[in-house]
């Protein structure tokens, strides 16, 4: 047909078609369209690496990349652990579990309790984790774990943060700061890399915060060769400043790990490497574009097309992740990896980039600054999460013991009124009487 069709055009002219114009300009339009879509859809990995054996912990490893890069390592053979914070017992967990296993033929698949909106939850896990002789197998951490608030109010957790900042920055800080002993005590000849999970946002944060605090009245004024005014904090700039902190302690995460001395004297061979996804469909990008309104979510509903040709899907999402993680040029060591001015690397589209913002993100005062605050800060909180729990375990024995005394009382009523013969009310004695 198509032989014939192209004839009759050569030979009788492109006019001698039926509708030959129409179904021209349909075919440049879905070809347009195609080439768009691959164009959006972003580059794609290639290499391969032998996973079998490995041990690769996740946080946010249960939907969106997290979970294309959890289901693409385990295909590879990689033992998985899930941090997930649903309870082990949970159906949907123990699902997912079952449903990976059987997709991915892969049985070592596991997962533990771990609420990363609770810096006690995370130090309870990872004290476990390193209490250990001989230390754990842990040849990679991908943290997946995202968390993006909408609205005008400011959403905090039980121990009195701001959630963005404590999900995307300060329980990554507070796990890799209590599993670096772990990272470190790994053979010398093992390939370990820590992959954080970051997006573009971090150069629409700051740290003026922290790196320029405003003094209380009275206590002194900031200097004149302060440059800016620290940004209020708000909802609408919490989510860029928690991803802006992030890529900070990454760098200077990097830099903690290779300057530790290793009793055998090889140099550190963890690399850190911050991963970059694009913009895909997932949860959190709905809830920003649909600004967490129902308005808005069928204004994204209406225009999911458009959504669907722009945006990538998780597994596209994932192959950055998955070129950090394979790519054999990240297995040196020391001076054979990466760039000794920042100690770590950003992979986007499955390439090398340079990072944005480098006069924050590389500047030694402000990483200086940032891990006294969040150590401070972790230390704070978790004062007050014990004692928040030691009131919650005081009120709870207390309601305890007054059950237990209203109980006792009942019981004592009960046999008293047995002894004496006597008819209790409502009976079936005392209705007959």
């Amino acid at each position: 047909m198509p032989v014939y069709i192209a004839t009759q055009a050569l030979l009788d002219g492109v006019d001698s078609v039926p509708f030959i114009w129409p179904l021209l300009k349909t075919l440049s339009l879905l070809g347009l369209l195609y080439i768009l879509k691959i164009f959006f859809s972003g580059a794609s990995n290639t290499l391969e690496r032998n996973m079998h054996g490995k041990v690769v912990m996740v946080t946010g490893g249960t939907s969106s990349v997290g979970a294309a890069v959890v289901r693409g390592l385990a295909t590879r053979g990689a033992q998985i652990v899930l941090l997930t914070q649903h309870a082990l017992g949970d159906p949907f967990i123990v699902e997912h579990i079952e449903d990976l296993r059987k997709d991915t033929d892969n049985q070592l698949i596991t997962a533990e309790q771990v609420d990363l909106a609770s810096l006690h939850g995370i130090r309870t896990f990872a004290t476990k984790w390193i209490d250990n002789a001989p230390p754990r197998r842990l040849d990679m951490v991908v943290l997946c774990a995202n968390a993006q608030t909408t609205g005008s109010k400011i959403q905090s957790t039980a121990e009195g943060l701001e959630l963005n900042w404590q999900v995307n920055y300060l329980a990554n800080f507070h796990l890799l700061s209590i599993l670096s002993p772990a990272l470190r005590a790994q053979p010398p000849d093992r390939d370990v890399r820590v992959l954080f999970g970051n997006c573009s946002s971090y150069m629409g944060g700051d740290l003026l915060h922290i790196t320029q605090p405003q003094t209380a009245p009275g206590k002194g004024k900031r200097s004149a060769s302060a440059a800016q005014e620290p940004t209020r904090f708000s909802p609408r700039n919490a989510y860029a400043t928690s991803k802006m902190a992030l890529t900070t302690f990454a760098i200077v995460f990097a830099k903690h790990l290779s300057s530790y001395k290793r009793p055998d004297g090889a140099p550190s061979n963890t690399k850190v490497l911050l991963v970059d996804p694009g913009f895909c469909r997932t949860p959190g990008t709905r809830r920003w574009l649909s600004w967490g309104s129902l308005t808005g979510l069928m204004f994204y509903l209406v225009m999911y097309p458009f959504w669907w040709m722009v945006l990538k899907s998780p597994d596209q999402g994932a192959q950055s992740f998955f070129f950090a993680a394979m790519a054999e040029r990240f297995a040196g060591v020391g001076k054979d990896f990466g760039k000794e001015a920042t100690g770590a690397l950003l992979i986007k589209e499955v390439q090398e980039r340079t990072f944005g913002r480098r006069d924050i993100v590389e500047d030694e005062e402000a990483q200086k600054a940032l891990w006294e605050y969040s150590e401070k800060m972790v230390q704070d909180a978790e004062k007050r999460g014990a004692l928040e729990r030691a009131k919650q375990k005081k009120d709870d024995k207390e309601q305890k013991e007054e059950a237990d005394a209203v109980k006792e009382m009942n019981d004592y009523k009960e046999k008293v009124g047995k002894k004496d013969g006597g008819k209790k009310e409502g009976s079936r004695r005392s209705k007959e009487a």
